[in-house]
């Protein structure tokens, strides 16, 4: 439960409720635990951009004498699951069942990709496959220190279209029916077009229910949360929780993030330019800072050892739908995402949590 409570703050002249302006309170270890264990089973609609990252790891002891660049010799290389694909793994690593929706390209990083999503348990009957784009690949040529050398990207990223487009539609109206949280995860490589995030919000109207007979449906709307990408703000409007990070939130508000007052106005002038009603801004080692329209806070960073920053926005995304899908208030939700991106940045690459981890995190908070 959450110790003590929020400190409140003057009403605004637009008559929203109290707010607390000081960090938010730490999320006991009992009820950190109660949550977590309703992670099992918990049903996701994850959309986005599904995209494969593969590491080139090895050992730069000389300059080529062809150019002023690093010779690589070249030691390893780790195939992993990136963006929406990487939210989805996530989601069942921690226990959860992540329906994926997204696009890959006929060839053989697509094959790749649906093979690793198949091995963590993730359905691929929701991954659309377009022949006319390449699957999105990062290649990343790294040192055995995990210093970045180099960046290959091979993408396709104009909006899908036509059939492309009419299949993701038809993917998200057969899997939203059992969400009991709905994730956007858009990196601005075509799948998120405005008819996929309007079939999206308006499947957030709907309640919840479950093709499933054995299943009560619960009547309550699915809550949307977005990780986003600022050229389509105006999309998002009517959703739960937007997470930029500060670089984003920055953009979007013309606000200079350097303290947690800057976050907090940073974060009031976000809500209202994206139309949401919630925003979590991830800062990095100065944490995060969530506004919605009764809370308002700082929740400092607790990460030990930072290795590798690689797909730790996935992580927090996918914690936080787990966690409101769960029954945990956006608070705590945001408590739990923190810890989690404070384990997954030890790791190496995109990574995940699983539920031990997570809970550990709060031995040792």
């Amino acid at each position: 439960m959450w110790r003590g409570p929020f400190r409140a703050a003057n009403r605004s002249s637009k008559g929203e409720a109290s707010r607390s302006l000081t960090s938010l309170p730490r999320l006991d270890p009992v009820r950190a635990r109660e949550l977590v264990s309703r992670f099992s089973g918990q049903p996701v609609l994850v959309a986005g951009d599904v995209m494969l990252d593969r590491f080139i790891v090895g050992r730069v002891t000389r300059i080529s004498p062809e150019a002023p660049v690093p010779v690589v010799q070249f030691q390893s290389e780790h195939v992993r699951l990136g963006g929406a694909a990487n939210v989805a793994n996530n989601i069942a690593a921690l226990g959860g069942r992540a329906a994926l929706v997204g696009v890959v390209g006929a060839d053989d990083a697509g094959e790749r990709l649906t093979e690793q999503l198949a091995a963590a348990g993730i359905a691929v009957d929701g991954v659309v496959q377009d022949p006319g784009r390449p699957t999105t690949e990062k290649v990343r040529v790294v040192t055995e220190r995990n210093q970045q050398v180099a960046r290959i990207d091979y993408e396709h990223d104009s909006d899908c279209a036509g059939d492309v487009e009419r299949a993701l539609l038809d993917r998200i109206a057969r899997y939203e029916r059992d969400a009991k949280a709905l994730l956007v995860s858009d990196y601005l490589k075509g799948a998120i077009t405005r008819p996929v995030m309007e079939a999206l919000l308006n499947a957030r109207l709907k309640p919840s229910r479950s093709s499933n007979p054995e299943r009560e449906p619960s009547g309550e709307r699915p809550p949307l949360l977005i990780d986003p990408k600022i050229a389509h703000l105006a999309f998002y409007a009517g959703a739960t929780l937007i997470t930029p990070n500060h670089h984003e939130a920055e953009i979007a508000t013309h606000i200079r993030i350097r303290t947690d007052d800057d976050a907090r106005r940073a974060a009031q002038a976000f809500r209202s330019a994206a139309r949401s009603e919630a925003v979590l801004i991830t800062r990095g080692e100065q944490g995060m800072w969530l506004s919605d329209a009764t809370i308002e806070g700082a929740i400092p960073a607790v990460a030990r050892e930072v290795a590798d920053v690689t797909g730790a926005g996935d992580t927090v995304a996918a914690t936080l739908a787990l966690a409101v899908a769960a029954g945990a208030t956006l608070a705590e939700a945001a408590v739990l995402a923190n810890h989690a991106a404070g384990i997954v940045v030890g790791k190496f690459g995109p990574a995940t949590v699983t539920p031990d981890e997570l809970l550990d995190a709060f031995k040792h908070a």
